[in-house]
């Protein structure tokens, strides 16, 4: 896709950055790596702890993408390796925009490549996706998912399918099937928000009996556990997430989010890297999305006090990740889910 292109993709959305018939191209830079030669000992390092390969966004002035997802999971115990869809000197609420590069699709698989030839391919546990703006690309990260889901199949893919919000598409329209008939099938978890559920099951939700029903749809495609990130299905003070499991002890559960008077980008890219550490740490939906909700909320009040103590400005809303390295490790759960039977 064009620079320009993209930039317009990007600059339509108002959460976050969020972003094939062969895998890998031959590189010439990579041809003399001897595929016998392994000294990572990778196979052994993913049994001590687990390492996410994360393919997002990134700025360098600011927190989207995976400068968002990092942190917080390194934090959390996880090796992080991290493939920059695009790379942007801030994100697009800048009055004077963004300047930066875009990714190809054949960037990406030579990069997962040279992975692949320097035996550092088989270590992973999780692959996080989030926004991705090209059908090209997309196509790719599908390959590259079926790749690492051969080497472990016991993978995690954690996948945020960022298409728009508030009734708006903000990605190109040809990515909606590719996400319901090839992407879908393959996420072991997936956290979009009530627009993009409508989108993917085609159902218009008016009610928590349609997200259950919409959700259900989803996992009728192959995806085990579904979390609806947010909703406008709370009441006035509250948004409400839905969080549904289709293995084990099936569950349904809701947890109702307090509304902020601020608007946060990269926060839905913090969501899903919480929600990935926390599922592999509790294997539990009601812990994983009460602990992600807790970090997530003492982060956007830190970042909006912060805000308005110094004047509010796309610079001042930054999530204060940093300064919340002891609420992304230790969360204050104050708000807790309830159970959903039906």
């Amino acid at each position: 896709m064009a620079l320009n292109a993209y930039l317009l993709a990007y600059s339509l959305s108002s959460r976050s950055f969020r972003f094939a018939s062969q895998l890998f191209r031959p590189h010439q830079h990579c041809r003399h790596y001897n595929r016998d030669y392994d000294v990572t000992n990778s196979a052994n390092m993913s049994a001590e702890q687990p390492r996410v390969l994360s393919i997002q966004s990134h700025v360098v002035s600011g927190y989207v993408g995976n400068k968002s997802a990092t942190f917080p999971l390194q934090l959390l115990g996880f090796e992080v390796d991290a493939i920059n869809s695009v790379q942007f000197c801030n994100h697009t609420g800048y009055a004077k925009g963004i300047k930066g590069q875009v990714l190809s699709d054949v960037d990406l698989g030579d990069l997962v490549e040279g992975l692949h030839l320097n035996n550092l391919d088989d270590g992973y546990t999780h692959l996080l996706t989030g926004y991705i703006g090209s059908p090209l690309f997309l196509q790719r990260v599908a390959a590259v998912v079926k790749h690492l889901k051969t080497i472990n199949p016991g993978l995690i893919y954690v996948c945020d399918p960022v298409m728009g919000d508030n009734g708006q598409m903000y990605v190109p329209k040809e990515l909606l099937p590719l996400y319901q008939n090839t992407i879908i099938p393959l996420a072991d978890i997936i956290t979009p928000n009530q627009f993009e559920v409508e989108q993917l099951t085609g159902c218009k939700i008016n009610s928590v009996a349609d997200a259950w029903n919409a959700i259900d749809i989803l996992h009728g495609k192959g995806c085990k556990t579904v979390v609806l990130s947010s909703s406008d299905l709370g009441n006035d003070g509250n948004l409400l997430a839905l969080a549904s499991s289709s293995t084990g002890d099936k569950r349904r559960i809701t947890l109702e989010i307090p509304k902020f008077s601020g608007s946060f980008t990269g926060s839905g890219d913090l969501f899903a890297a919480l929600f990935l550490a926390w599922m592999h740490k509790s294997n539990n939906i009601e812990t994983a999305l009460e602990k992600t909700i807790a970090t997530l909320q003492a982060v956007l009040q830190r970042t909006l006090t912060h805000a308005k103590k110094v004047g509010v400005t796309p610079r001042s809303l930054e999530l204060k990740l940093i300064q919340s390295k002891g609420d992304i490790e230790n969360p204050l759960v104050e708000v807790k889910v309830a159970r959903n039977n039906n």
